[in-house]
């Protein structure tokens, strides 16, 4: 007997999947421990794409040391017999309208996604073989994926939940109680009402792309002016027209406004036109100061219902804690303006908030709900900082310096690595960083990262126009040392996930031009309006990411030194592509990305690649068709 002292408890491993909408990704617990989680889109290198998670699969199989015949359960994010009744009754009840897309829509159905487990097993059996009999399968509803995605990893033993996203099978907005091992589904909102299809709609109209451009309209609506009588009147017609919002947060969408219900496009836009005064803008063209009106319209509105939400969440959990997920939750002004509002002591949002998250919350539901397995709680959350994904060897930067005849430096201290680059971020330059585990969810958070000094007018210019190839209005976010933040920023919390937008400190603010509100978009660009102005949006807001020594020593001690020479712990974080990239995952996705663009230096590691020592690079203007427009 005394055999038995040796014997280990057996891991319980779990594999969750997301898959087949947008953002495909997959995720891989063990023991109730997140250890791995990656979206497809970084391995393929088409931005969200919906694809099977074949290579998202093959890596977390790989990190956790797993085949599939070792896995206790693979678990799928929603229950896709729900969705297809919800599309049948959709089309039933607005025919004939719809006959369009009832076309388009239901053929791939009845060819596919009826059939979701044989197509599972399908794609798993193209990875490896496995007994399907012995495969156990899982299906939980969409939006409990979302919130278990956020309250399982959360700090806290009891959370309110809200969960926000265009909609699940039926549900499109939920509130639920976590607390133990237990998630309580209190109540939903059903489609077509929608927060995050009302949202996406105003995407469509405003001419950005629905599913990837939420967070440009988001960005583009500080341009508006809060003062204007255009602005007010752009927020009646929204609340008097389009949607009626209620007290507890539920609204109500006019659906004769809107085509998603059974159309393949967002809105009617003559009707839109109507209403708002100009026809919906195409994509590339110029942005007109009507354009940043309404999207600063529809983002008040926005803000005034999430916050509605949060306070009936409250009043129905008594929670002192809220946890967030689904795209909406994704609004990161949204999120700050909740913040301040002091509804909740504390809050929680999933870094991967949208459908990839969908898959870590899958797993966590088959976990603790279906196998009841008690839930460990970590103090400030159990993402790991979000740095799930793939990390490379040395061998593997080898390999693609020989590949492409490459020219780098060695730094065998990278303490001294770290005081180099800090001086050439001082100096002006454009840093492409690549460090260690790849983030999983949409931000950058530095580990591939393109880096730039806060204090330098010219950078947001450059890095948007040189270097990400994208609109001239998008902000920059800062990443700024944990102990720092209240010194620059009007906030003293953590915000590792880059998901709050809080004020600038009055103290590094400056005075702007008295007529700054009336000046044109480009123009009011460019004034200074902080002594950090690359990071300092046209609102005096900014996107914090808190960088916390415990999570990420390395881009911690790297913008330290920079604070050595400048006196400021504070760095412009953009993500490492260009727009319609998806951010780069190896060595070769880093040095093609710096090599097609105007960054000045690339960090691999301990490698460090200065631009003019690299070799002639051919196609320097390829990636303009290979990735396409977001």
């Amino acid at each position: 007997m005394l055999s038995n002292v040796f014997q280990h408890k057996a891991i319980m491993t779990i594999l969750g999947i997301s898959a087949f909408y947008h953002d495909s990704a997959a995720a891989i617990v063990q023991d109730g421990k997140v250890i791995a989680a990656a979206q497809e889109e970084r391995f393929t290198r088409k931005k969200h794409d919906p694809a099977f998670p074949t290579n998202a699969v093959e890596y977390c199989l790989a990190y956790a040391g797993k085949t599939i015949d070792q896995l206790d359960a693979v678990v799928f994010y929603d229950k896709p017999l729900l969705k297809f009744e919800r599309l049948l009754e959709t089309y039933y009840g607005f025919s004939p309208k719809g006959v369009a897309s009832f076309i388009t829509a239901i053929p791939v159905w009845l060819k596919e996604k009826m059939f979701l487990k044989k197509l599972i097993r399908d794609e798993l059996k193209e990875i490896q073989s496995f007994d399907k009999k012995k495969l156990k399968l899982l299906f939980p509803e969409h939006h409990l994926s979302h919130a278990a995605s956020a309250f399982y990893p959360s700090p806290y033993k009891k959370a309110a939940i809200l969960t926000l996203d265009g909609v699940g099978e039926w549900a499109t907005a939920s509130i639920s109680l976590g607390e133990g091992k237990n998630i309580k589904m209190l109540k939903e909102l059903q489609f077509p009402h929608s927060v995050g299809l009302l949202y996406s709609a105003f995407t469509y109209f405003l001419g950005f792309k629905v599913n990837s451009g939420e967070y440009k309209l988001m960005g583009l609506a500080p341009y508006g002016n809060p003062d204007s009588e255009r602005v007010h009147k752009f927020k009646e017609i929204i609340k008097t027209t389009l949607i009626k919002i209620n007290d507890d947060g539920s609204i109500w969408l006019d659906q004769k406004y809107f085509n998603y219900a059974v159309g393949l496009r967002m809105v009617y836009d003559d009707k839109w036109e109507e209403l708002f005064g100009f026809s919906r803008r195409t994509s590339e063209s110029e942005f007109e100061q009507q354009h940043s009106d309404l999207g600063l319209a529809i983002q008040e509105v926005t803000e005034e219902i999430i916050i509605k939400l949060a306070k009936h969440a409250k009043e129905i959990t008594g929670a002192e804690y809220l946890c967030m997920a689904g795209g909406v939750a994704l609004n990161c002004v949204a999120n700050g303006k909740l913040q301040d509002e002091n509804i909740f002591k504390e809050i929680f949002i999933q870094p991967a908030a949208g459908d990839a998250g969908g898959a870590l919350g899958a797993a966590l539901v088959a976990y603790h709900l279906y196998f009841e397995q008690e839930r460990e709680i970590v103090p400030n959350d159990a993402m790991n900082g979000s740095y799930l994904g793939p990390e490379f060897s040395d061998l593997d930067v080898d390999n693609t310096n020989r590949k492409y005849n490459a020219k780098a430096t060695h730094f065998s201290d990278f303490n001294e690595l770290t005081k180099e680059v800090a001086k050439y971020i001082s100096e002006g330059n454009a840093i492409g960083w690549m460090q260690g585990r790849m983030e999983f969810g949409p931000r950058a958070l530095g580990r591939r990262s393109i880096l730039g000094d806060a204090r330098n007018p010219e950078m947001q210019k450059k890095l948007n126009l040189k270097i990400k190839y994208r609109e001239s209005f998008r902000p920059f976010a800062p990443s700024v040392l944990a102990e720092d933040v209240n010194e620059l920023f009007d906030y003293d919390g953590i915000s590792p996930y880059m998901l709050l937008v809080h004020k600038i400190h009055p103290k590094i603010k400056q005075e702007v031009p008295i007529n700054y509100h009336e000046l044109p978009i480009r123009e009011k660009l460019y004034v200074e309006r902080s002594t950090l102005p690359a990071i300092t949006h046209i609102d005096f807001s900014a996107r914090i990411q808190t960088v916390h020594k415990e999570t990420n020593a390395e881009y911690w001690n790297l913008i330290n030194e920079f604070k050595k020479i400048t006196g400021v712990g504070v760095v412009v974080n953009t993500s490492f592509n260009v727009r319609g990239e998806p951010i780069v995952c190896s060595p070769d996705d880093a040095y093609r990305c710096f090599m097609r663009t105007e960054m000045d230096y690339l960090v691999i590691g301990n490698y460090v690649y200065k631009k003019e020592n690299q070799p002639t690079w051919q196609d320097a203007d390829d990636w303009k068709e290979e990735f396409l427009l977001d």
